[in-house]
């Protein structure tokens, strides 16, 4: 037992400053794609040629996108393109509100709007999530779990995730909506009360991702739930924790306006 208290004391406080101050990410770490279109090469697809997901749109010309609804954050694009007109930047501010948002252009970055007043009134202070597994590898599964332990401490801010769909605000999807899995999908999310909220976690749960156009699967959440609109997309594969933070809280109009918090290139 001594030992134990001797090395919580070695480690000291774990808990990140985000949103009030800098949080740390790996050397390894992808955020926010930024495009210059300037630089392509007329007609130069090799970015597009190279992305696994079909995530590069209008290749070669002034429209260059990339669509952070299916990107994988691999990093072809980057490596393929000769004149370096994508680059991935360290902005883990990546979630939207609707999907067409996420296809980024040019290096200013879109940020996630707040709710109405009504539902900030009603889940601003205090939020519950059921997750749903629907077919995911776990990858997106595991960055979630990461939020609860103690260097994100996502119980701090009132977010906890519930056993129950019944004691549920809101329902917080994973995978690419299994045809196994779409009638749980379903299931889960009449059983939640209303007023109720749906959140799209990583590239599977917003286009299918590496998946996406396999009969196996509905291409997501919006394949999955047909007619149900989704409240929040957080794109990654799998996203950081602080990327999850920063959407969930920015949904809630706990973090507003352009505020960036990067430190070092720490070990979580």
């Amino acid at each position: 037992m001594i030992g134990i208290l001797r090395e919580r004391l070695r480690l000291g406080h774990q808990t990140i400053a985000y949103p009030d101050g800098p949080a740390r990410f790996p050397a390894r770490f992808r955020g926010r794609p930024a495009l210059d279109p300037a630089r392509c090469a007329g007609g130069c697809a090799a970015c597009a040629a190279a992305c696994p997901t079909d995530a590069v749109l209008r290749p070669g010309t002034s429209e260059l996108a990339l669509d952070l609804g299916a990107c994988v954050f691999c990093g072809a694009c980057e490596e393929a393109c000769p004149a370096g007109a994508i680059r991935f930047t360290r902005d883990y501010r990546l979630a939207m509100r609707t999907r067409p948002e996420l296809a980024v252009r040019g290096d200013a970055p879109l940020l996630a709007r707040a709710l109405d007043e009504r539902m900030k009134r009603l889940f601003g202070r205090s939020l519950r999530l059921r997750q749903v597994s629907a077919g995911g590898c776990n990858g997106c599964e595991a960055e979630l779990n990461a939020t609860g332990n103690i260097q994100f401490d996502l119980g701090r801010f009132g977010i906890q995730f519930v056993a129950s769909p019944r004691h549920a605000d809101g329902i917080v999807v994973t995978g690419p909506v299994t045809e196994n899995m779409r009638a749980a999908l379903r299931t889960t999310w009449e059983a939640t009360p209303a007023p109720k909220l749906v959140i799209a976690v990583g590239a599977c749960a917003i286009s299918g991702g590496a998946f996406a156009g396999s009969p196996a699967c509905h291409d997501g959440v919006d394949g999955g739930l047909p007619g149900v609109p989704v409240d929040l997309y957080i794109p990654g594969c799998p996203p950081h924790p602080v990327t999850l933070l920063d959407g969930l809280l920015r949904l809630l109009g706990r973090v507003e306006g352009d505020r960036l918090q990067l430190g070092d290139t720490g070990v979580l």
